[in-house]
C-alpha cells in the first residue's frame, strides 16, 4: 500500500511541475494575413509598467521573414495620450537604443482621434540582440519603465524569420 502511495505521489509531483510552468513561457507568437492578404505574425502580450499601467505590446511582421518588425505599444484609451514623434528609448544592462516613432507613417493610427498607440521601428534593436535578455522600455511623458522579460524579447527575436 505504502508503494501504491509513493508511486501516486511522484506521479502528482510530477504532474505538478509539469503544470506549474508558467503559462507565459510558451510562444505566443500568432499568424494571419491582414486585410490586403499580405501574412502577418505577430507578438501580443499584456504588459505592466512600474507605476502599475496596462499596456498592450504588440511586435508584429508583415510580408515575407527578413520584413521590418513594428512595435505598438497600447495604453487605454481616454486614460492616456501619446505625442508623436517620441522617440522609445530602451535598455538592457548598459547598452541602450533610441527606436523612432514610425506612428504617424501607419495611416490608422495617424487618423486616430485617440491618440492611446504608438508604433517604433524595432528593426534595429533585434539586429543588435544577441541573447534574449530583459529589456526596459522608456517612453517621455507616458511611462518611466515598462520591463519586458525574455520570453517576450525571445518571441519578438522569432518574428524576423517566422513563417506567416
Amino acid at each position: 500500500m505504502s508503494a501504491l502511495l509513493g508511486l501516486l505521489w511522484a506521479i502528482g509531483l510530477g504532474l505538478g511541475l509539469d503544470l506549474g510552468l508558467p503559462e507565459a513561457a510558451l510562444a505566443q507568437v500568432h499568424s494571419h494575413s491582414n486585410e490586403h492578404g499580405v501574412p502577418v505574425v505577430r507578438s501580443l502580450e499584456s504588459l505592466r509598467d512600474l507605476d502599475y499601467q496596462s499596456w498592450q505590446v504588440v511586435a508584429y511582421r508583415e510580408g515575407r521573414p527578413g520584413r521590418p518588425v513594428t512595435l505598438r505599444i497600447v495604453g487605454y484609451p481616454g486614460k492616456v495620450r501619446l505625442d508623436h514623434p517620441t522617440a522609445l528609448r530602451v535598455r538592457s544592462g548598459r547598452r541602450s537604443w533610441d527606436l523612432a516613432d514610425i506612428t504617424l507613417t501607419n495611416p490608422k493610427l495617424a487618423s486616430d482621434w485617440r491618440a492611446a498607440a504608438a508604433e517604433f521601428d524595432l528593426t534595429p534593436l533585434l539586429a543588435d540582440l544577441e541573447q534574449d535578455r530583459p529589456l526596459r522600455l522608456q517612453l517621455p511623458g507616458v511611462f518611466v519603465e515598462l520591463p519586458v522579460p525574455p520570453y517576450v524579447v525571445a518571441e519578438w527575436r522569432s518574428l524576423t524569420g517566422a513563417e506567416g
